[in-house]
């Protein structure tokens, strides 16, 4: 076990480039297992996350080999195993995408109930409804038994756009016998990015990008040459540690089209950046002062699906908003214990009144003091860290398993920026 030591007050400055999309790169992982050839996966993040991901892959009979930085070959061509090893599926949530692969390759998978963020309640009823739509039968007796004789296309209505599910039904969908049409699909850049890497594997799906997606289902897929996008997630959150900590920071790898609701939800906290090419840039000497809504309203950041403002960065964007001049409303609609990490901020010195469970009103700005914490889950964590780099004196915080699930070589990319941060063991 490993806990960090940060001392804060100190700004951050320099350039980095953007590790891959964490929430990308796990349904790549998992969809390799559909090919029935080699499958090259480029720009997989070093986290925990995918670690867990490519070990549970090699545990169901792929042989898994590391290329080079970021790069893995995977291959899922001879008989794959049916059952997700239990230690593997609590680990991660996202253990339960295997279900349509396996499905598709077996007509079987035995998943034990997957681990992953306690954040709240995370429905697992879409994945069901998905699968069961196009063919599977599926039994709950401690563990999720999923069998089909075989897949067959439907016209699909999911009860949310939930991305994972969206995900399960494509991976089942293109394996399928027929016809699928996927309505109210999820459609946020990592859903795009599997659907991609689907179709160079020989899948045939359109409406990629869309809330509609039709998918004509094949006898077999191949391997392919893929790269995994940058993740938003992570941008968005060095975006936020540069405008708060009072630094300078330089992006490499960006997609400007994925960060238009990110740039507009930053812009109400008065954080501006530039775009050239695939460089971003935040510069020096941010506003950092609240804009008010029409009328002098206080203004509101909210999750939502994509295209809207994205929920993983709610947590973010609650510590940034703490040293921001004026008032502002932070609305998380989707879990109902992803906020409560905000008594650790107050503790710290922050004004914040939380509301309910998805509503923090935060008065800035504040001088946070160093102090102890304990990350909850990969997002807060991470929020944390930022507070703690722009608070007065030395905080330390536990249980960093949960930020390095998502964030690449994060104390190591963080010190080249001058970053003031230890890792080191919890004794």
């Amino acid at each position: 076990m490993y806990k960090y030591r940060i001392e804060g007050g100190f700004p951050i400055k320099g350039r980095l480039r953007a590790a891959g999309n964490k929430n990308a790169a796990l349904p790549c992982i998992a969809a390799a297992l559909l090919a029935e050839e080699p499958v090259i996966l480029r720009n997989i993040p070093e986290i925990e996350d995918a670690q867990v991901m490519l070990e549970t892959a090699t545990r169901l009979g792929a042989t898994v080999e590391r290329l080079g930085p970021g790069t893995w070959r995977i291959d899922a061509s001879g008989p794959l195993a049916g059952e997700i090893p239990e230690e593997q599926s609590r680990k991660i949530r996202a253990s339960i995408l295997f279900a349509g692969p396996l499905l598709a390759r077996t007509g079987r998978c035995i998943l034990p109930p997957p681990g992953g963020d306690v954040i709240g309640r995370r429905r697992l009823d879409t994945h069901l409804l998905a699968l069961e739509e196009l063919g599977a039968r599926i039994e709950v007796d401690g563990k999720f038994v999923f069998t089909a004789n075989k897949l067959v296309g439907a016209d699909v209505f999911l009860d949310e756009a939930s991305v994972t599910a969206t995900e399960n039904a494509v991976m089942a969908a293109v394996r399928a016998e027929g016809r699928t049409i996927l309505r109210n699909a999820a459609s946020e850049p990592h859903v795009q990015d599997l659907c991609r890497m689907l179709a160079g594997m020989g899948a045939s799906i359109s409406g990629i990008g869309s809330n509609i997606l039709e998918i004509q289902g094949v006898p077999g897929l191949g391997g392919t040459d893929f790269s995994i996008g940058p993740d938003f997630m992570e941008i968005g959150s060095f975006i936020g540690l540069a405008a708060v900590t009072h630094g300078e920071l330089d992006i490499e790898g960006v997609r400007p089209d994925e960060l238009r609701m990110i740039k507009l939800g930053f812009s109400k906290l008065g954080i501006r950046w530039t775009v050239e090419g695939d460089l971003l840039r935040v510069p020096a000497g941010q506003a950092l002062k609240v804009v008010p809504d029409l009328g002098g309203q206080i203004p509101k950041i909210d999750d939502a699906p994509w295209p809207g403002f994205p929920p993983d960065l709610t947590s973010i964007m609650t510590v940034v908003a703490t040293q921001v001049e004026g008032t502002s409303l932070i609305h998380e609609k989707m879990f109902e214990s992803r906020m409560f990490f905000v008594d650790k901020l107050i503790g710290m010195g922050a004004r914040i009144i939380l509301c309910d469970p998805h509503r923090a009103v935060v008065s800035g700005p504040s001088r946070l003091s160093g102090s102890e914490l304990v990350s909850p889950d990969v997002r807060a964590g991470m929020a944390m860290v930022i507070a703690a780099l722009c608070a007065e004196g030395t905080s330390v915080i536990k249980n960093v398993y949960q930020i390095e699930r998502g964030y690449e070589r994060i104390t190591e990319r963080l010190r080249s920026l001058g970053a003031r941060i230890e890792r080191i063991e919890d004794c």
